[in-house]
């Protein structure tokens, strides 16, 4: 929906026609989500069909020219009023990636992790010198700032923000499974049958004698099978679940 209210807001500063709103897109956002004129013009048919807009004639030089509509102003303030819903948040490519990798017994997760970390912290340099170079251009003007170069130096804080929690969170991820690493990808089927011939083994009564009361010793530890896995939960239950068996 973003492209769609993107071209209401530059429709509101008067008409245009669809190479100049495209131009106009990628400028104030620094050609971050390029559109192609046809993706243009067929979220301009849709704004028409929706009331949005209306045909405005030709400029001089024979360009169709669309305007906006009391109604797609009042469509442009509800959009701007309201917050970006996070109810819904759109696919991950990178969470998918890590979430499926997890899940496999032939993927080295780390490798990946450092993989993506390179790349995010190239990425982080790169936006943190092309912000660097808007300030200087900006700082070498004269006057109030262009509103466009004020808009990209915006969507290239949120780009650089973004970097750095990914990642901060990569590093979290890897964090993880490493202190998980010795019984992440154990078999829980083993575990089981393990704490149970434990727990048989110092339970059983004897010949002639009288069943164990554990309550009576008190240096006696309880099974720690279940009460890890009780108290670890989360991530480690994740992982076995994901994990194949054999």
């Amino acid at each position: 929906m973003s492209i769609r209210h993107g071209l209401l807001a530059l429709l509101d500063r008067g008409p245009r026609y669809g190479y100049q709103l495209r131009t106009e897109f990628e400028t104030r956002t620094g050609s971050t989500w390029p559109l192609n004129v046809g993706q243009v013009y067929t979220t301009l048919s849709r704004l028409e069909r929706d009331g949005l807009v209306v045909p405005a004639g030709e400029d001089e030089g024979g360009h169709a020219l669309f305007a906006i509509t009391e109604g797609g102003r009042d469509e442009l303030r509800a959009w701007f009023a309201s917050p970006v819903d996070r109810a819904n948040p759109p696919r991950n490519e990178l969470a998918i990636k890590l979430a499926m990798a997890v899940g496999s017994a032939k993927v080295d997760v780390r490798a990946v992790i450092q993989a993506q970390r390179v790349h995010t912290i190239r990425a982080m340099q790169d936006y943190t010198r092309l912000k660097s170079q808007a300030l200087e251009a900006a700082a070498r003007g004269e006057g109030a700032p262009d509103t466009d170069d004020v808009a990209w130096q915006l969507v290239l804080d949120q780009l650089i923000f973004q970097a750095e929690a990914e990642a901060r969170w990569l590093d979290h991820c890897e964090t993880r499974l490493v202190r998980l690493s010795a019984t992440a990808y154990t078999d829980p089927d083993a575990n089981a049958a393990a704490n149970v011939a434990a727990k048989s083994a110092t339970t059983a009564p004897g010949p002639g004698t009288a069943p164990a009361d554990p309550a009576a010793d008190p240096e006696r530890e309880p099974d720690p099978g279940p009460v890890a896995a009780a108290a670890d939960g989360g991530l480690r239950a994740a992982l076995r679940r994901s994990r194949p068996r054999n």
